[in-house]
């Protein structure tokens, strides 16, 4: 039997946008809900799932587009030879407000893979995925783009995830004839008991495989490597962890990708620590500096930059650069650099050094006896 435009099943027009189409679902969803449309409940299942499947192509952009471009066929590998099951609805959570409430509902479709069983209810979800990308400090003032390859699995090809050779090397269930699941009812005095479960001859998938693919060894899946570049912007703290949403381990045919996060850790400079936006430094500047002043060249995670030094500048004394720091939140302006000055003594002297120090110092070793001559004789007094 020809399927019906998806378009026409929700009633929207071709352009309609994502939240049309899922306004559109919402609304033939509620009507036709098993605990609602009482009078004929199969006619209503066959219809829901009828709107279920339109709308499990117009809401994926990628589903869409192949559909719009190509018709059913396009999107049909998508559901297997059985075509659309439940197993193959991706939106529950879109009705978890509609359905959640349906003891039926849930009693019919919830224990094998229909819309309760997306997302946190039941079909797995990809793992997710944690690496660690180590950058320099300055990465904290600039931002950076660093690139990180990730693990992934995705469809073979070959196959085109059918796990069968060719991707045509499989026949329909004959035990549940491609539904993925088994009914069974039990009459119990004037109970009846209705239990549904995988079915154990296809393990759920409603299909069998007559002959392995050979590339995948009848896994549907293969293992490749996905380069991802990251933004990471200015100010950035060390130990942030950044979420990459659907870029985690592959949930297979049913479930959602996991999502991968991504800690950064910024590598210390020697010489230099962060405090909030504040960078603390130290620079070596000669005696000679310090006593009459002048201006140095300083490190900066930047580079370099000077610094104009006061005459009798004592040993560690601070100076603010302001603007030198990391950024502040929004990125409005930046923190400063705070450097702490060492004065550099020389370890030696020729004899033209010592004799211009003595006459503008002194004779510190006579200063030193005249000192304590005069502490010796207060105490003795």
């Amino acid at each position: 039997m020809a399927k019906r435009d998806y378009y026409e099943v929700l009633g929207v027009s071709r352009d309609a946008s994502p939240d049309e189409v899922k306004t559109a679902y919402r609304k033939l969803a509620r009507q036709y809900h098993p605990d609602v449309a009482k009078e004929n409940p199969k006619a209503a299942e066959e219809k829901f799932k009828e709107l279920s499947e339109a709308y499990e192509v117009l809401a994926d952009p990628e589903k869409r587009r192949r559909y719009d471009a190509g018709g059913y066929s396009e999107v049909a590998p998508d559901f297997g030879p059985g075509g659309f099951s439940w197993q193959n609805f991706s939106h529950g959570d879109d009705l978890e407000d509609l359905l959640g409430q349906s003891p039926l509902f849930q009693q019919l479709f919830g224990s094998f893979g229909g819309p309760f069983a997306t997302g946190r209810r039941g079909v797995a979800r990809g793992h997710d995925v944690e690496v660690t990308v180590r950058l320099p400090l300055s990465a904290a003032i600039e931002g950076a783009h660093p690139t990180v390859e990730v693990p992934r699995s995705s469809p073979c090809p070959d196959c085109r995830g059918t796990g069968a050779k060719g991707g045509t090397a499989f026949e329909t269930c004959p035990e549940c004839k491609g539904q993925g699941q088994v009914r069974r009812v039990q009459n119990r005095g004037f109970a009846q008991f209705i239990t549904i479960a995988a079915c154990p001859k296809c393990g759920g998938t409603g299909r069998r495989i007559l002959e392995r693919c050979p590339t995948c060894r009848g896994s549907g899946r293969r293992q490749t490597t996905e380069r991802i570049e990251l933004t990471v912007p200015p100010g950035v703290e060390d130990g942030a962890v950044f979420r990459v949403a659907g870029h985690g381990g592959d949930g297979g045919s049913q479930g959602a990708a996991g999502d991968l996060y991504v800690q950064v850790v910024l590598e210390p400079v020697p010489g230099f620590h962060r405090e909030g936006t504040e960078l603390y430094g130290e620079a070596a500047i000669p005696l000679a500096t310090a006593l009459l002043g002048g201006e140095v060249t300083v490190r900066t995670l930047e580079g370099t930059a000077e610094l104009k030094i006061p005459a009798g500048t004592q040993p560690e004394t601070q100076f603010r650069l302001r603007g030198r720091g990391f950024p502040r939140p929004r990125g409005t302006s930046r923190g400063d650099l705070l450097l702490t000055v060492h004065v550099e003594v020389p370890k030696s002297l020729n004899g033209r050094e010592r004799e211009l120090l003595r006459e503008a110092l002194g004779d510190p070793g006579k200063a030193n006896s005249t000192k304590r001559d005069s502490i010796w004789r207060r105490r003795s007094g």
